[in-house]
């Protein structure tokens, strides 16, 4: 199978009702981006930073804010229009948020990410964000966010010190039952660590000599002293665990762990190598939420044959996950390329479950499992 030709950029939805600090958060990430360069789609006008469109262009098109950032103000019905605008090489850009208006419904965004034709994105996670001082008005009024966060991938409950210890504790159980496998993390005036949702540039944007005001200027220039100080420690609400295996991934034993991944666990990323399952490649792994997908790649003259993962998750037990991994590395009863191993037919049909995750075009928009995004094997198998 032939790898995509460019890199798929990752397109995030960032939901929440009206009030909850979405457009916060969304600032705090692009006051840290740290040289990434991010896409914002606004679904609704007022929602962002309104002021600084105008300086810089015409509010409802698309604007160019210099080297950091592309904006534009959007209908749901413009939103294939608008990435592939965003998605043109010249944009240059390493992620996509959409900020779904106050009363949108964030799945109907997920269905329309899910079934793009666009084979330059790649669906990044459903963010809900919880108003915590306000969240009990919030369930009497829009009863209906108890339908948005069953199918939140990460929910951040904002605003938490507006409530006391035991009163944070309580929201978090409760938004939790309702949020189901999804991680919860807590934030305050909506800072987070923009690596939970995307990774970092590997180097900052090379400055022009003339560029455009961008946003992470204006911001920069508007928070108050010793605001950007409370960024430091960001990664303590959520862990992350490394592994690496120089011994090829049993398939079977693979598939079981990813189906069977604890609650909380956000992100996997990173590249598994299946040995004999598939002698020529290596195979990116990108799982957000209960969405997974494989894209194989040619291993490269000379690469060193590894599995390299990076999990990202709240309440996740490192240990657990280190020691279930290392359970999946293949034996050498069961690996073809030993002797006394494994036969073709055995390492094809293993191969199976992780081939149903392989997808070369979107999924259709039923194609939807319990937890509300796509279930990759219905998709494949009706492909």
């Amino acid at each position: 199978m032939t790898p995509p030709r460019t890199p798929q950029i990752p397109v995030v939805v960032l939901a929440g009702f009206l009030g909850s600090g979405k457009t916060t958060l969304l600032n705090h990430l692009l006051r840290n981006r740290a040289g990434t360069r991010i896409g914002v789609i606004v679904n609704d006008f007022g929602a962002i930073e309104i002021d600084a469109m105008t300086v810089s262009g015409q509010v409802g098109s698309t604007v160019s804010l210099g080297n950091g950032c592309l904006c534009c103000a959007v209908d749901a019905s413009e939103l294939d229009t608008f990435l592939e605008t965003l998605t043109r090489p010249s944009a240059r850009l390493d992620v996509i948020v959409i900020e779904a208006s106050g009363l949108a419904e964030p799945q109907e965004l997920v269905r329309m990410l899910l079934a793009s034709d666009n084979p330059h994105i790649l669906y990044g996670g459903l963010v809900e964000v919880v108003d915590a001082a306000e969240f009990g008005h919030t369930r009497q009024r829009h009863p209906e966010i108890d339908r948005h966060l069953a199918v939140a991938d990460l929910v951040v409950l904002n605003k938490t010190d507006r409530v006391g210890e035991a009163e944070r504790e309580r929201l978090r159980a409760a938004v939790a039952e309702l949020s189901g496998p999804a991680a919860v993390i807590s934030a305050v005036h909506g800072r987070i660590d923009p690596e939970l949702l995307f990774d970092p540039a590997l180097q900052p944007d090379h400055e022009d000599k003339v560029r455009q005001l961008t946003f992470e200027d204006l911001l920069r220039e508007e928070a108050p002293d010793g605001h950007e100080g409370h960024d430091d420690h960001l990664h303590a609400s959520y862990e992350s665990v490394d592994f690496t295996s120089d011994i090829p991934m049993d398939p079977r034993r693979f598939m079981e762990f990813l189906d069977s991944r604890p609650d909380g666990l956000y992100r996997i990323k990173g590249f598994a190598d299946f040995g004999a399952g598939d002698r020529d490649n290596t195979y990116a792994l990108h799982a957000v939420g209960r969405f997974l997908r494989f894209v194989p790649r040619p291993w490269a003259r000379g690469e060193q044959r590894l599995t390299q993962l990076v999990m990202i998750g709240a309440g996740i037990d490192a240990a657990a996950l280190s020691a279930g991994l290392a359970a999946c590395r293949a034996d050498g009863a069961e690996r073809a390329d030993e002797p006394g191993g494994a036969d073709d037919a055995d390492v094809e049909r293993a191969m199976w479950g992780v081939l149903r995750y392989v997808q070369e075009q979107a999924p259709e928009p039923e194609a939807f499992d319990a937890h509300g995004t796509a279930d990759p094997r219905e998709a494949a198998a009706e492909a």
